[in-house]
């Protein structure tokens, strides 16, 4: 029986210390959320370290980009450890780098023709944003505009993924889109639950982890098939 590759094996660690920190979340257990510091710190350098190793991703026009964004990510998923307004924003700015990393990686391999795609998520965020960013504001008026920049860079992320290049991998493509969209509904969950229900039900915060750690999953796998096969 062939043995596994170390990226393989580093990505099912991956898997594992998502959904334990997944489960942990969403508990009412005060202790649970304790025992965080021991798995979500892991999560972003665990999958860092399997795009690393990956053969495949060695050549990949993403992989450096994706490597920025992941870091980006591990900062902002250590601020949102913390309470209060001033720990939301270090980690709403930490996560912004970290798209902008994304779209910085996305753009300079997008299509030469204009695809579909940017027009209808500019239309979902001029939707959603304004209440969202508005119902912050009145917890911390530093909120409102924080929400506003974020979440439009989020958007910028998943139409910029709308427009790569047709002679990446189909693979490679599907997967990057697919995990920018995940990342916009797991901010918006977030965004809902910590702004516009009084009560949410413990378990949205795992929703919220699931749909996140399976966005990070799915970028760092795209900007992995986006390389040549080793």
């Amino acid at each position: 029986m062939p043995s596994l590759s170390t990226s393989l094996k580093l990505k099912l660690a991956y898997v594992g210390i998502a959904a334990v920190d997944t489960w942990l979340s969403g508990s009412a257990n005060p202790r649970a959320h304790q025992a965080r510091v021991l798995t979500k710190p892991l999560l972003m350098p665990t999958l860092a370290a399997s795009l690393i190793t990956s053969p495949r991703a060695a050549n990949s026009p993403l992989r450096t980009s994706t490597l920025v964004a992941q870091t980006g990510g591990w900062g902002g998923d250590l601020a949102l450890m913390g309470d209060g307004p001033s720990s939301f924003l270090a980690g709403s700015g930490s996560f912004a780098v970290g798209h902008a990393a994304y779209i910085s990686g996305f753009l300079a391999n997008r299509s030469k023709e204009r695809r579909p795609g940017p027009k209808a998520i500019a239309a979902l965020w001029a939707a959603t944003s304004p209440g969202m960013a508005f119902q912050a504001s009145r917890l911390d008026r530093r909120l409102g505009p924080a929400i506003a920049g974020y979440s439009a860079t989020l958007a910028s992320t998943v139409a910029a993924a709308t427009q790569l290049d047709p002679a990446l991998p189909r693979s490679a493509r599907r997967l990057t889109l697919a995990g920018a969209g995940l990342f916009m509904l797991s901010d918006s969950i977030l965004g809902t639950r910590k702004f516009l229900l009084k009560n949410p039900p413990p378990r949205m915060e795992s929703a919220v982890m699931a749909t996140y750690t399976a966005a990070q999953f799915l970028l760092s796998e795209g900007a992995a098939r986006a390389g040549s096969p080793a």
